[in-house]
Parts: C-alpha cells; sequence; structure tokens
C-alpha cells in the first residue's frame, strides 16, 4: 500500500443523525425462529431492508488501523485464546511487553500508510498499572496528536483497576484524561454467564462487561459491541448476548457500531471438545439477525478477518454496512491459525462489486469523501 497522507489531513464528515426512521424492533421469539429457519435468502433480504433504510446513501465504509498488542503475557488463560501466554512456566519464555519506542514507531508507520487509528490490547499482567498506561497514552499523544486510540478490553480495564487499586470510573476517566478516546468491545465473547464459566472462568462477568461500557458512556466516551460465537453456545444464549446490547444502547446511547465474528478453533484448548466450527451460513445468519435485533446501533460490521474476502461480501446484503479494517498488524486471530489478509483496494473493488459506494471512514464512523 502506498502511503497517503492527504487522506488523514481531509476532512471528515458526519452521515445523518440517527436514527432517521424508527423501526419495529425484532422480539426474541422472532430472533430465534430467524436462527431455526432454513430461509437464509429472505432472511438476508429482512436484514438488507434496514441496513437500507438506516444507510440509504449507499455508502459501506472502512478504516485503516493497526492492531497494536503490548502484550501477550495474561492470567486469564481462556481456552479460546490461542495468542496468550502464561506468567510462569515453559512458554513464559514466549511471552513479551513492547517498550514505548516499539509502540511509538508501529503507529508512526501506520500514519505514513494512510491510517487514523489504532486498536491496542493485550494480556492482563499485573504489573502493568494505571501509571503504566497513563504513560503510554500521554506519550503517543504527545507524539502523533492526530491519532485515535481505541484501546482495552472491558476485562483490561477491570484489570488495570484492581491492579491499581481503583474504581471502574476512576480508571476510566484517567485513562481518558490521559489520551483514551474509546474503547473497543473484545471480551464480550457471549454475554451469557453460564457460557463464560465454561470458556473463561476467569474472565469477567456479563455484570462485569456492560459496567465498564455503561461507566464509559456515562463519561461520554463512544465504544464498540462485539460477539465472538461459535462455542457450543444455545440459539438462547446467542440471543441473550444481543438482549444485553440492545437494553444496554437503550439506556446509554453508546454504542458506534456491533461486530460479530465466529470462534477460530485451531491452536487453542477449547478446539478440540468435538463441535464443529461455525460455518459461513451460521455467520451469515449471526450477522443478519444482529441486524435486526439491534436496529438501536446504528452500524453493524461485516468481517473478512474470520471469515475471508467472499463472505464478508455477501455480508453486505446480510445488514452489514461496514467491512471494519485494512488491518496493518493483527495477531490474536493468526494465532489461532486463520492468516486473511487484504488491502485497501481490494476492499474498495469488494464494496464496489457489492454495487456500493466505498469510503474511508475514523474510529467514530466519520467518513471522507473519496470514491
Amino acid at each position: 500500500m502506498q502511503p497517503a497522507p492527504a487522506r488523514v489531513a481531509a476532512n471528515w464528515t458526519r452521515g445523518p443523525i440517527f436514527p432517521t426512521i424508527k423501526l419495529m424492533p425484532l422480539t426474541r421469539q422472532q430472533a430465534l425462529d430467524y436462527f431455526r429457519s432454513d430461509d437464509l435468502i429472505g432472511l438476508g433480504m429482512e436484514a438488507d431492508a434496514v441496513r437500507k433504510r438506516l444507510h440509504p446513501e449507499g455508502v459501506v465504509t472502512y478504516i485503516i488501523d493497526r492492531n497494536i498488542n503490548y502484550t501477550n503475557f495474561c492470567t486469564e488463560y481462556c481456552t479460546f485464546c490461542a495468542f496468550y501466554r502464561p506468567l510462569k512456566g515453559k512458554q513464559s519464555s514466549e511471552g513479551y511487553i513492547l517498550d514505548f519506542e516499539t509502540i511509538y514507531a508501529k503507529i508512526a508507520e501506520t500514519l505514513e500508510m494512510g491510517g487514523t487509528g489504532v486498536l491496542m490490547q493485550g494480556g492482563l499482567h499485573p504489573d502493568l498499572k494505571i501509571d503504566w498506561f497513563e504513560r503510554l497514552l500521554r506519550g503517543i499523544k504527545q507524539r502523533f496528536p492526530s491519532i485515535w486510540l481505541h484501546c482495552f478490553s472491558a476485562s483490561e480495564i477491570l484489570a488495570i483497576a484492581e491492579y491499581s487499586d481503583l474504581s471502574v470510573r476512576d480508571t476510566i476517566q484517567r485513562l481518558r484524561d490521559a489520551g483514551l478516546d474509546s474503547i473497543p468491545g473484545g471480551g464480550a465473547e457471549i454475554l451469557d454467564d453460564e457460557v463464560r464459566h465454561r470458556i473463561a472462568r476467569l474472565k469477567c462477568s456479563t455484570a462485569d462487561w456492560v459496567l465498564v461500557h455503561r461507566t464509559a458512556h456515562q463519561l461520554g466516551m463512544r465504544t464498540t459491541a462485539t460477539m465472538m460465537f461459535g462455542v457450543d453456545e444455545t440459539l438462547d444464549q446467542r440471543v441473550n448476548h444481543f438482549d444485553v446490547i440492545r437494553r444496554l444502547q437503550e439506556e446509554t446511547g453508546g454504542f458506534t457500531a456491533f461486530i460479530p465474528w465466529s470462534f477460530q478453533p485451531k491452536n487453542t484448548a477449547l478446539g478440540g471438545r468435538g463441535w464443529d466450527e461455525a460455518t459461513a451460513v451460521d455467520y451469515l445468519k449471526v450477522l443478519a439477525i444482529s441486524r435486526l435485533y439491534l436496529d438501536n446501533i446504528e452500524n453493524v460490521q461485516s468481517s473478512w478477518v474470520t471469515q475471508g474476502l467472499k463472505v464478508l461480501q455477501l455480508g453486505l446484503r446480510f445488514g452489514g454496512n461496514d467491512v471494519g479494517s485494512v488491518m496493518l498488524e493483527e495477531n490474536v486471530v493468526r494465532a489461532a491459525g486463520t492468516s486473511n489478509c487484504t488491502t485497501e483496494e481490494e476492499l474498495r473493488r469488494i464494496i464496489r462489486d457489492a454495487g456500493f459506494v466505498p469510503r474511508q471512514r475514523d474510529t467514530l464512523y466519520r467518513t471522507m469523501f473519496l470514491n
């Protein structure tokens, strides 16, 4: 990809104020009926109709950013994760904590390649307390004042609060004051505590995840909501996840987007437990039903990272209005054996071939006019 510094200086514009049309929300029973239905095309058409009503201009967006994983050390030992390394034992020799200069170099390269932000996440390390993160964020903003910092999952924020003897509110406020701009929805997996205990018994509860996002919204920050499905959860538990997200959005309005993806089992402890990996049909159903159920969230992302580019393109007719990031760097899904990749040119071609206008956006979904 050629450097495109002019993009960074472009004027970002918001779309129409959302929502422009009051939609009838999908009921729980309707969502379950859709999951059980064999009419995949009909479901896609229903979701596409909602997408058209929310985004009548026919634009599909993407972002140029980078995933920076500042450490792979982690104390939660999630069975679905192939990325983490324990603090002790044989595998600890494979662990790392990036130094600040390395992180700065990655951000400088991102800006040189036309990027507008970074998504920074990592494992949970008890030695990394609030002062370490404050120094990191301030150092980044001093050197790169234009970069948008979309960082730290709910699990990370809860761990920083615990290790630093702070409340969740004080932790988010201090991170925000140091330069944090928004919070990603990572760590949601399935927001049902039976599932969470089975696949990641040390990870935060549903209520804890909601607490972090509610608090961030109350402090004026925007966040995203995510879903990792295909871990032998029931259809009811998938709908439980949608319901948690919908209710919090009704309360706060703080989510910018919903982003579902399928569990990647290779190289994980969870991957050998005997159930089938989620298919492209499973993915398209989740994508379409999420668009119907979460009509109070403006954007739904069709993902290429786990499903590949062909399914991503189909997803644009199953409710998706965004294709996520060109992603100059990604490590977590790659560790699970999935290595799809793309370029800005390829994403723009795929969007056009699906019948849409491609447009670059920033983390808050403000778009620039580049056709």
